[in-house]
C-alpha cells in the first residue's frame, strides 16, 4: 500500500485524501487539518427540543396525561433526533475537506464516553460533542476541565446524585481510572476525597454549576496535597503526578496507528506530551512524522467507520443516507453516540470477529453489486434465492476508479497499492484469474470486472487492516 493511501485511512476515514498528502507533504496536511475551520452552526433539528432538565422532565410530565398514540408520537420523534444526531456527525466525518478533527472528535468521544441513551437529553450530547471538537487539537488538560464540567458527563456519571454527606464515587472514580491517569496511580482515598470536591456539582442551564446545599466545602486530601478542591483543583492535581501522559498517549497510538503499542514508544511519547504542557497538536504531529518514517502497515484493524467510508468512497456513491451508515455501524458494535460502558469500544480484535467479518463481507457484496444497504442489511444477505433483501432501495451504478490504459497487471497493482498492505502469490494468482490477461480496459462492460476485483479484494484479511 503506498504511503499517501495508509495515512489518508489513517487520519481520515477512507483514501480521498491520498494525493492531497503525496501533493503537499504529512506535514503541510496536518497543518492545514488543524487550522481548518468547523461549522458551529446550531443543528435545526435540535430547535425543539429540552435544552435543561426542567424542559426534559416537563416534557416526560406532559405525556402521562396524553394517549398511547401520542405518546408513541412524542417517543418516536425523541429517537428521530438522536438519529440525526448521528447522521449529523456522519456527514461532517464524509464531507470536512480535512476530516482529522472528526476523526479526533470520535476519539474523544470514545474517551471521554456519555451515552444519549443515558443521559436523555440530545441537547447536551451535541454540547458534549462539541466541545470535543472545539478543542480536539487544544490542551488535554483543558479539556478535561471542560468534560468534567458538562452537563452530558455530570448526568452520565451520576454526579446529581453525589451530596455532601451521601457521597457518589463515580465520576471521581472514572476521572481518574479512564480519563486520566489509569489504574494502579492512585488510591481509594483518592477517589473518595474527589468524589467529596465534586459533591453539589449539579446540572445547569448551560454547564455544570455546584449546588450550595449539597457541596462540601471541608478541606480533602488529594494526592498528598490537602485544601477545599473543586473540580478544577482535582484536574490541576491529576496532571502534576508522574504517570498522568502515558494513558492518553497508549490510547492515541491505538487509535490511529496500533492495535498493540509498545510500551517504549508509549513512553517515549508520553514524556513528550508532558514536556509540551499537555498540548494534544504538537503530541499529533510528533506521532505522526515519526512513525510515517516507519514501515509500519498492517498493525491496526480497520474500525467500521472507516471500513463503510472507505468502501462508499471506493464505489464513488454519492448522496449516500447517513442513515444507513448510521444503521451498519450499529450492526458492527460502534453505535456512535453509544457505547456499550463507560469505558468505551474495545477497538482491536473486537472489530473482526467472525460474525463483524462476515456483516463486512455481505456488506461488500451489496454494495458492490449496486444495491442499498437496508436496516436488515447483513441478516439478509443477497443471494440467487434471495436477489433483493426486502427494504432495499433501487440499484444504482457503481464505478472503481483504475488506469483506463492499463492492462489486467497494472491495473491489480494500481489497486492493491491503493489497499492492501500486502499482497502475497496466491492472492496475485487470485486476482489474476479474476482479471484475466486478456482483459480489455476499453471495453464498455471493463467497469464491471474492475468491481468484481474490488469486491474480492474487501473479503481479505488483508484488506481488514491498516
Amino acid at each position: 500500500m503506498k504511503k499517501s493511501n495508509l495515512w489518508s485511512l489513517r487520519l481520515g476515514f477512507s483514501g480521498k485524501e491520498a494525493a492531497k498528502i503525496e501533493k503537499i507533504g504529512l506535514e503541510k496536511f496536518l497543518k492545514k487539518s488543524y487550522d481548518s475551520k468547523f461549522d458551529t452552526q446550531f443543528p435545526a433539528f435540535l430547535q425543539d427540543t429540552p435544552k435543561t432538565i426542567t424542559e426534559y422532565k416537563e416534557l416526560r410530565q406532559s405525556v402521562k396525561n396524553l394517549d398511547t398514540e401520542e405518546k408513541n408520537k412524542i417517543q418516536k420523534k425523541e429517537a428521530q433526533t438522536t438519529t440525526e444526531l448521528k447522521k449529523w456527525w456522519v456527514a461532517k466525518m464524509q464531507t470536512d475537506e480535512f476530516p482529522l478533527r472528526e476523526k479526533m472528535v470520535c476519539f474523544w468521544h470514545n474517551h471521554f464516553v456519555s451515552t444519549s441513551q443515558k443521559v436523555k437529553i440530545n441537547y447536551w450530547i451535541y454540547q458534549h460533542n462539541m466541545i470535543l471538537r472545539k478543542n480536539a487539537f487544544g490542551n488535554f488538560k483543558e479539556l478535561t476541565k471542560q468534560i468534567l464540567k458538562s452537563n452530558a458527563m455530570i448526568k452520565y456519571l451520576d454526579n446529581a446524585d453525589n451530596k455532601k454527606g451521601k457521597i457518589n464515587e463515580n465520576l471521581s472514580r472514572e476521572l481518574l481510572e479512564l480519563f486520566t491517569i489509569g489504574i494502579g496511580n492512585y488510591t481509594e482515598e483518592d477517589i473518595k476525597n474527589g468524589a467529596r470536591a465534586l459533591s453539589g456539582l449539579n446540572h445547569g442551564d448551560e454547564g455544570g454549576v455546584y449546588k450550595e446545599k449539597a457541596e462540601d466545602n471541608s478541606n480533602k486530601t488529594y494526592f498528598g496535597k490537602t485544601g477545599n478542591w473543586k473540580a478544577d483543583d482535582l484536574v490541576d492535581i491529576i496532571f502534576e503526578q508522574k504517570n498522568i501522559p502515558y494513558l492518553i498517549t497508549r490510547k492515541i497510538l491505538k487509535w490511529f496507528l496500533y492495535d498493540n503499542p509498545s510500551e517504549e514508544s508509549v513512553k517515549h511519547y508520553g514524556d513528550y506530551f508532558r514536556k509540551v504542557n499537555f498540548e494534544i497538536e504538537p503530541l499529533l504531529t510528533k506521532i505522526f512524522t515519526d512513525e510515517y518514517a516507519k514501515d509500519d502497515s498492517g498493525k491496526k484493524i480497520k474500525d467500521p467507520l472507516v471500513y463503510i467510508l472507505q468502501l462508499i468512497d471506493e464505489l464513488q456513491l454519492k448522496d449516500y443516507d447517513e442513515a444507513l451508515i448510521v444503521a451498519f455501524l450499529k450492526q458492527q458494535g460502534m453505535d456512535l453516540y453509544n457505547q456499550v460502558n463507560v469505558k468505551g469500544w474495545d477497538g482491536g480484535n473486537s472489530w473482526l470477529t467472525s460474525q463483524v467479518y462476515l456483516q463486512r463481507n455481505n456488506t461488500s457484496d451489496l454494495l458492490c453489486s449496486g444495491r442499498s444497504l437496508s436496516k436488515k442489511i447483513i441478516s439478509n444477505k443477497m443471494s440467487e434465492d434471495n436477489p433483493k433483501p426486502k427494504g432495499e432501495l433501487e440499484k444504482r451504478e457503481v464505478r472503481v476508479q483504475y488506469d483506463s490504459d492499463g492492462n489486467n497487471k497494472t491495473i491489480i497493482t494500481e489497486l492493491s497499492n491503493r489497499l492492501l498492505f500486502t499482497v502475497n502469490e496466491s492472492m496475485q494468482k487470485d486476482m489474476e484469474n479474476l482479471l484475466k490477461y486478456d482483459f480489455d480496459p476499453k471495453n464498455p462492460n471493463a467497469n464491471y470486472a474492475v468491481v468484481r476485483l474490488f469486491n474480492y479484494i474487501t473479503k481479505l484479511p488483508e484488506y481488514q487492516l491498516i
